[in-house]
């Protein structure tokens, strides 16, 4: 198994990845968003330093209780990080000979109209779309340019509270969906290598139902493609912790990761590069790779 990438590729199995999120916003539930261009490349330096194979950069937060941001405003803030991401590089080095290097861009984004503006040039080397792929204009625009796309589980659309979804069975319901939209990616052109699915967390799912995805994860090992599994200080690990605060709970995003990499994941994308980098790579000298 491979993920293709604009000019590149990473195989598997391998070391699983850490991705660390550069928020360019202000309303980041975590608290870590920033809208100055020069502290976002500031905390991706750092990222980087600490051993990020992916950073996720995104415009606007995912919060539900948030309203969406203009797309030109949205365009307008991925330009001006994009514009200087080579300043992130310069002078740096990896931690280690297995992180990904030089590290991939990712852009965290749903909306094709911003996807259209962003990926023409192939900085932007994976397209992180938590809009559960409703239609193939983003997978055509990822065929077209040479990106990867990461496909989200979720229903309903994106920036709005799903909290009374219902599962009879979460999994059997996200393996209908995968089928589904990874075939609509095929018949948009896109490579079957160059797709990534993530399950989710807290994404119309409740506290039982993301526990159960995290118990299965390994379920998701019929679709031959790299698994990101989002579990950086989710609001589950805060109801299992009693813990409000998001940034209390990376003790409970390591447990989640070393669960999730004897399951079957593959990419962990984290607020706290370091602690996940350190973990993944304990694991992986204890447990070796998911397939």
């Amino acid at each position: 198994m491979r993920l293709l990438l604009p000019n590149r590729w990473i195989e598997f199995p391998r070391r699983p990845l850490v991705m660390g999120i550069v928020n360019v916003n202000d309303d980041s539930f975590s608290g870590d968003g920033t809208l100055d261009i020069d502290r976002a490349l500031e905390l991706t330096r750092e990222q980087i330093a600490a051993g990020a194979d992916i950073i996720d950069v995104g415009a606007e937060s995912a919060r539900t209780n948030r309203g969406a941001i203009a797309v030109a405003e949205e365009i307008r803030r991925f330009h001006a990080f994009i514009a200087r991401w080579d300043e992130a590089l310069d002078g740096a080095r990896p931690r280690d000979a297995a992180q990904v290097w030089p590290p991939v861009l990712s852009a965290n984004t749903w909306r094709p109209e911003v996807t259209a503006e962003i990926l023409p040039g192939g900085t932007v080397e994976l397209l992180n779309d938590m809009g559960a792929l409703p239609d193939d204009r983003n997978a055509r625009l990822c065929a077209k340019h040479g990106a990867a796309l990461l496909v989200m589980h979720s229903v309903g659309e994106p920036k709005v509270p799903h909290v009374h979804q219902q599962w009879d069975d979460v999994m059997a319901a996200m393996e209908r969906f995968f089928e589904e939209k990874l075939a609509l990616c095929t018949a948009a052109g896109l490579p079957d290598d160059a797709t990534v699915i993530d399950p989710g967390l807290d994404f119309a799912k409740q506290r039982d139902d993301n526990l159960a995805v995290l118990r299965d994860l390994s379920r998701l090992g019929r679709f031959h493609r790299p698994v990101l599994v989002p579990v950086s200080r989710k609001t589950v690990i805060g109801e299992v912790l009693g813990i409000e605060d998001p940034r209390e709970r990376d003790a409970g995003t390591i447990a989640c990761i070393a669960s999730s990499m004897t399951r079957g994941g593959h990419i962990f994308r984290v607020h706290h590069v370091d602690a996940a980098w350190q973990a993944v790579k304990t694991l992986h000298a204890l447990v070796g790779s998911a397939q």
